[in-house]
């Protein structure tokens, strides 16, 4: 599944970045600032998991770091413990994939229901979720777990649909999967396709992230 993120293409975020799982999901244009070594494109990563250091913000995939080097000079960018970078937060974009839901292992048919969102497009946060049978208005609320995970025990019976309150910036609004995502036979670990795709993008500024030395730096860069 994680190849299939981004190509690969990962990282694990400090808590300015994780927020407490809120940033799981989140994409980043990062480059590296060693003009004999680092690519002045840099890579696009996704945040995926929670890095535990005050010293670096990010802990990159080795595809994601090897992608910060220049043609040629990966391998001696490798033998260093940390880099000086720049990144901004952008918005993602996963090309033909819609907003999916993946039943998380340890999810038990009818009523207890973990979910995982996948392919979150646009530079989006989701705030709350519910979910119903189709064709009804008895929405049940879930409740985070920890970043795209969201948990119920009280899920209905039967087919289901979802809905969900999506952030861009200071704006949110409410979006619906106005079909069946899951199946009245859903099973742990399979993935379904809500048939929504987000693209919206934060309307809030930028500001410049104040680290140690071995620390990202700003997050506005142009």
């Amino acid at each position: 599944m994680a190849a299939e993120i981004n190509g690969g293409f990962l990282a694990a975020g400090g808590p300015r970045q994780h927020r407490g799982g809120l940033g799981c999901g989140r994409c980043f244009q990062m480059r590296c600032r060693d003009a004999r070594l680092c690519s002045s494109r840099g890579v696009r990563v996704v945040l995926t998991d929670f890095h535990r250091s005050n010293r670096t913000d990010f802990l990159l995939g080795g595809p994601a770091f090897a992608g910060l080097a220049k043609p040629g000079v990966a391998h001696e960018l490798k033998r260093l413990d940390a880099l000086s970078v720049e990144y901004k937060r952008i918005p993602c974009d996963y090309k033909d994939k819609n907003l999916s839901v993946l039943v998380e292992e340890g999810s038990k048919s009818p009523s207890n229901l973990v979910v995982k969102f996948l392919y979150q497009g646009g530079q989006t946060d989701i705030l709350a979720v519910d979910v119903a049978p189709v064709g009804s208005s008895e929405w049940r609320f879930m409740t985070r777990v920890h970043g795209p995970v969201w948990r119920t025990d009280r899920a209905p019976a039967g087919p289901l649909q979802f809905r969900a309150v999506v952030t861009g910036g200071y704006d949110g609004k409410w979006v619906w999967a106005e079909r069946e995502v899951l199946p009245a036979g859903w099973r742990p670990g399979q993935v379904y396709d809500t048939g929504v795709r987000i693209a919206d993008v934060a309307r809030d500024g930028c500001q410049r992230c104040v680290g140690g030395a071995a620390s990202a730096a700003a997050l506005d860069w142009k």
